[in-house]
C-alpha cells in the first residue's frame, strides 16, 4: 500500500484546503495535496493526488471517505497507480529521402 491517493469525481468548485479538510476529518494527515487543473482555464479537473503521512492513514482514508459526498459528488477514493512510463518520442522525421 502506497500512502499517494488518488481522489476523484471531485466538484468543481474544490479548493486544496478544503479537500485537505476533508481527508483529515477522520484524524489522518495530508502532506500534501496537487489538484489537476486544466492548463487554459485554471479551473480544477475534477480530481487530485493526496500524499499522506502514512500507509495506514492511507488506507484508512480510503476506507472512510471512497463514495462519500462532497458537495453533492460521490467521491473515488483509492491507492494512486504509478503513471505510465512513456516512449522516447518517436514522431515524424525531419530526414530527406534520396
Amino acid at each position: 500500500m502506497g500512502k499517494r491517493l488518488y481522489v476523484g469525481n471531485l466538484p468543481y468548485s474544490i479548493t486544496e484546503d478544503s479537500l485537505c479538510a476533508a481527508l483529515e476529518e477522520g484524524g489522518a494527515t495530508v502532506k500534501e495535496i496537487h489538484l489537476v487543473v486544466d492548463r487554459e482555464t485554471g479551473r480544477p479537473k475534477g480530481f487530485a493526488f493526496a500524499e499522506m503521512s502514512s500507509d495506514a492513514e492511507a488506507q484508512s482514508v480510503i476506507q472512510l471517505m471512497d463514495g462519500k459526498e462532497l458537495e453533492g459528488r460521490n467521491l473515488t477514493v483509492n491507492e494512486a497507480r504509478p503513471r505510465p512510463e512513456r516512449g522516447s518520442g518517436g514522431g515524424g522525421g525531419g530526414g530527406n529521402r534520396w
